[in-house]
């Protein structure tokens, strides 16, 4: 796990579910096989409304066009991101789009032990609501060590909570990596 991770940010509201982030009707392709597994990519953030997509103007597509990957490497969104369904696909299609963390003001707790179990993403809360002080496709860094999200064209720096007891199995790339690394499983 990278412990800064820098790229533009992809700004979104409150109440982001996982229908928004995938939508069902693309839940039909396999996880296993590469090529299909592009298709979550391509698909990823599909369902969020045109006006809520790319805040604060909105109407900003997280992909572009044919591609799987976006150009969006950092989620900044207000509170209750992934709620909905239990799906692991959600924080799967948003890894495979080339999210590498997620900074929300709250999380629903399934979408939030997915992502950390399954070493998709990093998913760090804010402290408090700070998706309005972000613009859709400026370049900020997260730094997992110094707990900060910073707005590089001013250096505005906002704090986020520590991870706490999941900070080991994200930094070991998923639940099962972290068994392997600490002797539980071989």
């Amino acid at each position: 796990m990278q412990k800064i991770i820098r790229g533009k940010v992809y700004v979104l509201g409150d109440n982001i579910d996982t229908d928004q982030i995938i939508p069902a009707e693309h839940l039909v392709y396999s996880l296993s096989d590469p090529k299909e597994a592009r298709m979550y990519g391509h698909f990823a953030l599909s369902g969020v409304p045109l006006e809520k997509a790319g805040l604060p103007q909105g109407n900003i597509p997280f992909i572009n066009g044919n591609d799987h990957k976006s150009e969006f490497t950092i989620l900044v969104a207000g509170a209750n991101f992934g709620c909905g369904s239990s799906r692991e696909h959600a924080p799967f299609a948003l890894q495979v789009a080339g999210v590498q963390a997620v900074v929300a003001e709250s999380y629903a707790r399934i979408f939030y032990r997915n992502s950390v179990d399954g070493g998709f993403l990093v998913p760090l809360e804010s402290e408090g609501k700070i998706n309005q002080h972000f613009e859709t496709g400026e370049e900020v860094e997260v730094d997992i060590e110094r707990q900060s999200i910073t707005r590089l064209r001013d250096g505005q720096r906002f704090k986020l909570k520590h991870p706490g007891d999941v900070l080991p199995i994200i930094e070991a790339g998923g639940l099962f990596e972290y068994a392997r690394k600490t002797g539980m499983i071989s």
